[in-house]
């Protein structure tokens, strides 16, 4: 990790059953402040980081200098899984956060529980092919938004840490697109913007059609 400091806890925490899921004896939180890098692609791999406050963002910068995101993670996710020993993305504090960290064991494996995080992070990353490949822009932030529904635990009202920038460059879309689609789902009386950090749904079957996912509660 680049830096840290000693600042506040943020506001985006995780649903109680998953702080309450550990798979290392407690390790001391390293305090870290927004934007700050975690680390960068083509650096060596081998440790994982467990978020117990915050958020954070995981991108690639293409070679037209492009910025793509490719996963967000918030409190009680572990991120930084690889499949060689060289880091392929770059992972960055969205808002003020904390980690912890996961390290290999002595034959160079991680804890067998962290393999159901493993796959569902596949299965996350295939799910936002299909969503970028395929669907309207309206229905992206939909997909979008029910996600982070389901990730904060099924509640109606949903933080959302990121800027509309790192929105539209996770799911392909221009900040304007971003921008006109959130106005529309509001319009609709889907959703109503409490702040630019925190939306209320309105509609959870509507957003949930729109998604074509089932509503989480």
């Amino acid at each position: 990790m680049r830096a840290s400091s000693s600042i506040a806890p943020s506001n985006f925490r995780a649903p109680r059953a998953l702080l309450a899921k550990t798979f290392t004896r407690p390790r001391p939180v390293a305090m870290l402040t927004p934007d700050t890098e975690i680390y960068a692609q083509g650096e060596a791999s081998g440790v994982l980081y467990r978020i117990e406050f915050g958020a954070v963002k995981i991108y690639r910068l293409m070679a037209d200098g492009r910025r793509q995101v490719i996963a967000f993670h918030f409190a009680g996710e572990t991120f930084g899984f690889e499949c060689g020993q060289v880091r392929s993305f770059f992972a960055e504090c969205i808002v003020a956060t904390g980690l912890t960290t996961v390290d290999m064991d002595d034959d160079g494996r991680f804890p067998a529980d962290l393999m159901e995080l493993a796959l569902k992070e596949m299965v996350r990353a295939q799910e936002h092919l299909l969503v970028v490949g395929k669907q309207s822009a309206i229905e992206k932030l939909s997909v979008f938004l029910v996600d982070l529904v389901e990730r904060q635990g099924g509640l109606d009202s949903v933080d959302i840490p990121m800027t509309r920038t790192d929105i539209g460059d996770y799911l392909g879309m221009t900040i304007e697109t971003v921008s006109r689609s959130l106005s529309r789902l509001k319009s609709e009386g889907i959703l109503r913007l409490r702040s630019n950090r925190s939306i209320e749904i309105l509609s959870p079957n509507r957003l949930s059609r729109l998604a074509s996912k089932p509503w989480i509660s």
